[in-house]
């Protein structure tokens, strides 16, 4: 599991995942119906991109999102 702590870790994430399932950012693109800039720019970490969107491609992509509070289960 990998802590996503800033738009850069998410994007990487997303990007790993991308490339472990051997995507190209144009296939995503077609079946996903989101641009192919929109994944570069999600994949490079830009702070800007819109939060549905993202959460969509990840969960697309096989990424589970969860939130936890700090110290939890300590």
């Amino acid at each position: 599991m990998k802590r996503i702590t800033s738009a850069a870790s998410f994007g990487e994430a997303v990007r790993a995942r991308r490339k472990e399932l051997r995507y190209t950012q144009g296939f995503v693109s077609e079946f996903s119906g989101l641009s192919v800039s929109f994944i570069s720019d999600l994949e490079n970490g830009k702070k800007t991109v819109e939060l549905e969107k993202a959460i969509c491609l990840a969960n697309l992509l096989g990424l589970d999102l969860f939130m936890e509070g700090r110290g939890h289960g300590k």
